[in-house]
């Protein structure tokens, strides 16, 4: 269901094939730099196909990407088939929400893994969170900072519940919170169908892509292009015209459009600093 072998080639991993943290690693790197997040079908309307043999062709033959469960869905069964252990969590977004926000339903997929030359520790793994791409896998000691090459992270845990926080300039800023109780295929199917296809899901009315490399992340909101060098001052501009966004996507984040550029250029809101929600949509 999965062609090893082509989807290392897409990651630009060499190997070894085995399970070990240096393959962990190195396979998330390569990952979050060849792979990109995006939300292309839902904006589209249409609901991503999850099982594995749909995921091996678009994200990997087709030279697509795609949302949290697609990404984390391939990516759970290659760690599995290299040997490692892993189980599939889900979490509530709560990323620039205020902290007095209601709960979110559990729309995110995130994965633990142990690997056997780290005994006794598990790790965070997470290739799909649109909004802070993880370059590295977690250690899932709460409370310990972590420097990956791109953030600086950590897992805090409260009565069972643990929150992923990253570092920015105004302190630390929760991503989302997660319980460690393991899910199945089957359990991220509504979830799948309500992220990609509910009205008041800000996929269906926003594009939103982003890819990090060693060198930096770049994010898309619409049509608000902004690269964040590792180290470095944003960089923002605005996507001009059809041209320049096909370019754009084909060139910096690498995906081959399902779509002509025009099509989907036009569903795309112009002219925003933040996500497009309806108010009719909104309750």
């Amino acid at each position: 269901m999965v062609n090893l072998e082509a989807y290392f080639a897409r990651i630009g991993y060499p190997g070894p094939h085995e399970p070990t943290l240096d393959a962990l690693k190195a396979v998330c790197a390569g990952h979050a730099s060849a792979i990109a997040f995006e939300n292309i079908d839902p904006l589209l309307g249409r609901t991503p196909d999850l099982a594995l043999p749909a995921l091996h062709e678009k994200l990997v033959e087709q030279g697509r990407g795609g949302y949290c469960f697609e990404h984390n869905t391939l990516l759970a069964e290659v760690l599995a088939r290299l040997g490692m252990t892993v189980t599939k969590l889900s979490g509530r977004v709560v990323w620039m929400m205020p902290a007095a926000a209601p709960a979110t339903p559990r729309t995110h997929m995130l994965l633990k893994v142990e690997v056997p030359d780290a005994k006794g520790s598990s790790f965070i793994v997470d290739a799909g969170f649109g909004g802070q791409l993880f370059d590295a896998p977690l250690l899932l000691a709460p409370g310990q900072e972590q420097r990956t090459p791109n953030s600086v992270m950590r897992i805090t845990c409260e009565n069972d519940t643990h929150t992923a926080e990253v570092l920015l300039p105004q302190g630390w800023v929760p991503m989302y919170r997660f319980t460690l109780e393991a899910h199945l295929p089957v359990d991220y199917e509504p979830l799948n169908w309500f992220t990609a296809a509910h009205p008041s899901s800000l996929f269906r009315h926003n594009l939103l892509i982003q890819i990090l490399g060693p060198d930096g992340r770049t994010n898309l909101l619409n049509d608000k292009l902004m690269r964040i060098p590792a180290g470095g001052l944003p960089e923002l501009r605005r996507i001009e015209d059809v041209r320049d966004f096909e370019t754009v996507l084909g060139q910096v984040f690498k995906i081959r459009l399902p779509v002509p550029a025009g099509a989907l250029f036009e569903r795309v809101p112009k002219g925003l600093d933040n996500v497009f929600i309806p108010a009719s949509d909104s309750h």
